[in-house]
């Protein structure tokens, strides 16, 4: 397995992810470490995550503001320059022509080298959301590249763009290991922020400290998080 103790040259990174919290609990401490190593880094949240509730009293509505909150704080947390929120419902998420635009001119738009998303083969993937954003993710960064996708967007001015990297996390197949020792308690105080996912119980730090120290243990960092690197 690879390993990286630094971020690639400075550049932009993307994280395209289904609900508020993927990114923290998957990179967050990648995120920290390439943040601070100069990256420009952006959220790309595609759902609302209005769904992820067990308070009976709970709406639709009034989780999707409370989980916006929370996002928004965990990314100031780890150096997040900044989060757009496509809002799609929680659980509707798929991949259609339009979302597939829709982010291939996000992605035209930021220019990021690097693209973090959810791996959309992991086997037994349950979640819906997950498997969509992969694939709309990876098909976005394809059409991205080649000016004949979308040319309406070329005449707005969004130039067609060639995404270098992208990293899939939640992985059966990881070959990219980062060293995260130094960033893990700014991952678990950003996870922490999302207070409505039950993701301050101690139980469940623990089992994300748990889960770090056995990635890391393959290449003898106490910490760490794997990917799947993918070179376009």
């Amino acid at each position: 397995m690879h390993n990286s103790q630094q971020a690639p040259s400075p550049g932009k990174v993307m994280i395209i992810f289904a609900h508020p919290d993927d990114a923290e609990g998957n990179c967050g401490g990648t995120t920290a470490k390439w943040a601070k190593e100069g990256q420009v880094i952006h959220y790309l949240v595609l759902t609302n995550g209005d769904k992820g509730s067990e308070d009976l009293s709970m709406t639709s509505g009034k989780l999707a503001e409370i989980r916006e909150k929370e996002q928004e704080a965990a990314a100031k947390i780890l150096r997040v320059s900044g989060v757009t929120f496509l809002g799609v419902p929680d659980g509707e998420l798929e991949e259609s022509p339009h979302l597939r635009k829709e982010i291939t001119r996000i992605i035209r738009l930021h220019q990021p080298a690097v693209v973090f998303t959810h791996d959309p083969w992991k086997l037994y993937q349950l979640h819906p959301d997950h498997r969509a954003a992969g694939f709309l993710a990876l098909d976005a960064v394809i059409a991205a590249r080649d000016h004949l996708f979308y040319p309406d967007q070329l005449v707005q001015g969004l130039k067609p763009f060639r995404v270098k990297e992208v990293y899939l996390f939640g992985t059966d197949n990881p070959d990219f290991l980062v060293d995260i020792s130094e960033f893990l308690e700014l991952k678990l105080q950003a996870v922490r922020c999302h207070e409505s996912q039950g993701l301050t119980a101690p139980g469940v730090q623990e089992r994300i400290r748990n889960r770090a120290s056995e990635v890391g243990e393959a290449k003898g960092y106490l910490y760490g998080e794997a990917f799947k690197k993918i070179e376009i």
